[in-house]
């Protein structure tokens, strides 16, 4: 999908930012670093004390800077290889070319690699040199590092955090092995090329860092560590692509933000690890007084996990189970705050009991309880995966669920229904109000899936569950025919982010395109402009429902300025303040792509679709779409939408699905490796 020469997938510059938080990152779903950082971070690996916990700085033996001193007109250029995961370095002179290129290995994840090469471009026999500069110290704060003897040629340090989570939990453990780096390498005269590779390991224990760093030797040995890894990233993006025939610049802010999400996901098959979730800015950031410290949010369960669903429901189902493995942290957090069942920590690490520093937020900011619960839904309708639910705690989770929102509803006289008070919605300006409209829809919905899972496993559903769904109070102007946001708002008043237009998507709360009109007309005005990078996208979301693809285009746009260069790296805010690498914004700007441009909605019985896109898009190209482990790809121009099955499982076998048009009822069979095609309209997937 040509827009000119440029490659949308590749991003490369001749400087580095000037400021260190905007540099690329290299990470898998285990470890990873900013490039030219001096620390890395391992998945799941935090120290110190509840509101103190934060990722645990490990010391980076791949922080290593290429310097060729006294060469005169170097050409010097950095790149981001999104396809195949890979930031290099290039110094080329009218003699050589030295590259060093760095990754975190896609498949084998407890290894990250370098490698520097050094190719003579003229027929001169000169030595040539390039010095290595690595600050590496092997001391950290957060850990108390032994050394251990050298293994296999490398160097060996291992040691626990120093400070559990919460009373009586283990501090855990990190190994680590790594090549040595000298300060120098040289391609003698007689060489034409050579490379050297350097990898480092990092496990919980020494076994597996043994048997991880043997292996990456094994394939450097066979000269495929780095083929092995790019192979992987070609592999992740055969399943899973976002490309369209429209302007470079949005084609480049999809590709960066698919890299930086898929970066951060386990990749297929058996993990050999816990995953524990992503964190706002990611396992590159997260330091102590940084990116929220590396704690999970709702933005793992709304704002990234729907396009995780969509492309990977294996990577989505990690997701989960890290939400099912820190249940027990939720039930004490409810039990502590004199409710029952669970209520999950506004902010996460390894335990689920709440981290976040700040006990306002942990009180009231209760819908993430709510948003989790939603990801399982959309799970639910996506994969009818039982096992998930029946065997491995899933069930357990959404009852305790629905337990903690009816012990935290109270009956209103007066009104005749629920109210939950005292809350602070995701309008984070707005405190202690009672009512709010988002959280009280999303406990709502969250009431409904538990009795609907319920009946479909023939469990008795509780009486208590079916009445609070139905009488609790969502708050609605029946005058002015919108949403207030919560109980006693009135128009006007500032709002900090995307709140109440959240009920028509994700929500899909059911309402009137008129209701649908004025909640995003009210509510836009008095968003804050430079507040979190991922409220533009929704007000998008909401206009391209109601077919206003250019009003919607223009409020996507407001979020490139939250998009730095050359790496494509986001920032909270758009004045720069806030987390970098700032996935919720890109999984917000993703979900604008692929359920704003689409209109997919994933419902109980169906994935309905119905696209609307601006006019400078042409065409649209959504490549492994997942549902009922039938793998999809839809091409989408103004005139025709076309579907094609392009993997169909057969053990266990996946069901038949067809493509339903809403208007004629016309069915179209879905069969692997045919394509369908119809004229662009609403309509929807189901199982035949």
């Amino acid at each position: 999908m040509a827009d000119g020469k440029e490659d949308p997938t590749v991003f490369t510059s001749t400087s580095l930012p000037s400021d260190p938080r905007l540099l690329a990152t290299v990470t898998n779903a285990y470890l990873g670093t900013r490039v030219y950082r001096d620390i890395l971070h391992v998945n799941g690996v935090y120290n110190g004390a509840v509101g103190d916990t934060h990722r645990a700085d490990i010391p980076s033996p791949v922080n290593v800077r290429m310097t060729v001193p006294g060469a005169d007109s170097l050409a010097e250029t950095f790149t981001l290889n999104t396809r195949t995961g890979t930031f290099s370095h290039v110094l080329q002179s009218t003699d050589y070319t030295a590259t060093h290129q760095i990754y975190a290995h896609h498949s084998l994840v407890h290894l990250m690699a370098f490698s520097i090469t050094i190719r003579r471009s003229a027929h001169t026999t000169q030595p040539i040199t390039v010095q290595l500069q690595t600050p590496f110290v092997p001391k950290s704060q957060d850990l108390d590092l032994n050394q251990g003897p050298d293994f296999q040629g490398a160097h060996y340090i291992y040691g626990k955090t120093l400070v559990p989570e919460v009373e009586g939990a283990p501090c855990p453990t990190v190994h680590m092995l790594w090549t040595p780096v000298p300060q120098a390498l040289m391609l003698r005269g007689e060489e034409r090329e050579r490379s050297w590779e350097f990898l480092m390991a990092v496990a919980e224990s020494e076994e597996e860092v043994k048997r991880s760093y043997s292996k990456g030797l094994a394939l450097i040995a066979a000269g495929s560590l780095h083929s092995s890894h790019a192979h992987a990233w070609a592999m992740l993006w055969r399943g899973c692509c976002i490309d369209l025939d429209g302007p470079l610049p949005l084609r480049q802010a999809i590709y960066g933000c698919l890299y930086y999400l898929l970066s951060a996901i386990p990749p297929r098959g058996n993990l050999g690890f816990l995953f524990h979730g992503i964190s706002p800015g990611g396992l590159s950031n997260g330091t102590q007084g940084e990116d929220y410290w590396g704690h999970v949010f709702w933005d793992q369960d709304t704002w990234m996990f729907p396009n995780i669903l969509l492309f990977y429901p294996e990577a989505a189902r990690a997701i989960l189970e890290y939400r099912i493995r820190t249940l027990e942290g939720a039930l004490c957090n409810a039990q502590e705050q004199g409710y029952k069942g669970a209520k999950f920590p506004w902010e996460s690490a390894a335990t689920g009991r709440e981290v976040c520093p700040e006990a306002i937020y942990g009180a009231q900011e209760i819908h993430v309880t709510g948003d989790v619960l939603m990801a399982f839904e959309q799970y639910y309708c996506t994969t009818q995966d039982q096992k998930l639910f029946r065997e491995d705690g899933g069930w357990k989770l959404v009852g305790a669920v629905a337990q903690y929102w009816c012990s935290r509803m109270v009956w209103s006289e007066e009104e005749q229904c629920y109210h939950i008070k005292g809350v602070m919605p995701p309008d984070e300006y707005h405190y202690r109000v009672d009512n709010s409209v988002y959280t009280n829809a999303v406990a709502q919905r969250s009431l409904n899936f538990a009795a609907d899972v319920a009946r479909d496993f023939l469990i008795p559903v509780p009486e208590e569950w079916v009445d609070c769904a139905k009488k609790v109070k969502v708050p609605f102007d029946v005058e002015k025919k919108y949403h207030p946001e919560y109980d006693g708002y009135s128009p006007g008043e500032p709002v900090k982010q995307a709140d109440v237009v959240l009920l028509g998507f994700p929500l899909m709360y059911p309402m009137s395109s008129e209701v649908r009109r004025n909640d995003l007309e009210i509510y836009e005005p008095v968003t804050e402009l430079d507040g979190p990078a991922m409220t533009w996208s929704m007000f998008a979301v909401g206009w391209l429902e109601l077919k206003e693809v250019q009003r919607a285009q223009s409020q996507l746009n407001k979020c490139f300025s939250n998009i730095t260069e050359p790496f494509k790296i986001w920032v909270e805010n758009s004045d720069g303040s806030g987390a970098v690498n700032f996935l919720t914004g890109m999984g917000g700007f993703l979900q604008a792509v692929l359920f704003g441009y689409t209109g997919f909605r994933i419902t109980k019985t169906s994935l309905r679709f119905n696209p609307a896109f601006p006019n400078d898009i042409n065409k649209l190209k959504v490549t492994g779409v997942s549902y009922f482990s039938n793998k999809m790809k839809f091409t989408i121009t103004k005139e025709e939408i076309r579907i094609k099955v392009t993997e169909l499982p057969r053990d266990p076998p996946a069901p038949a699905l067809e493509a339903v048009l809403e208007e004629s009822g016309q069915r179209f069979p879905l069969h692997e490796g045919q394509s369908v095609s119809f004229p662009t309209v609403a309509g929807w997937i189901q199982r035949s």
